[in-house]
């Protein structure tokens, strides 16, 4: 029973973030982003839980997978995207002088001040 419960969750978490993603990459304004963040931030934590479950579930199922020589350069490939594009933002730092306006307008627009 606990199987489907993480399986809706999975679904639904997935349906959240997609969507609220979407919509904050079409819709490119920081105010929106804000608005989003909360519906984001929120299933995003739902989705790491229900994806912990879902891999303690299937890790046999998935290591057989990674055997495939294929597979596993597939998933080796986008690992070193996700590190690259993490290695980019990290070192593309917003300037102080905007950012920590920012940050107080949006602590602000969330509520958090």
């Amino acid at each position: 029973m606990f199987r489907k419960f993480v399986s809706v969750a999975l679904f639904v978490s997935f349906l959240a973030m997609s969507t609220s993603g979407l919509m904050m990459f079409v819709i490119e304004k920081p105010s929106f982003t804000i608005q989003m963040h909360p519906v984001h931030k929120l299933f995003g934590i739902i989705m790491i839980l229900a994806v912990i479950c879902h891999l303690t579930y299937n890790y046999k199922p998935i290591l057989k997978y990674v055997q495939n020589r294929s597979v596993a350069l597939f998933g080796g490939v986008l690992v070193c995207v996700l590190v690259l594009l993490y290695g980019v933002v990290i070192n593309n730092e917003v300037p102080a002088e905007i950012a920590i306006p920012m940050d107080n307008l949006a602590a602000e627009a969330e509520g958090h001040e």
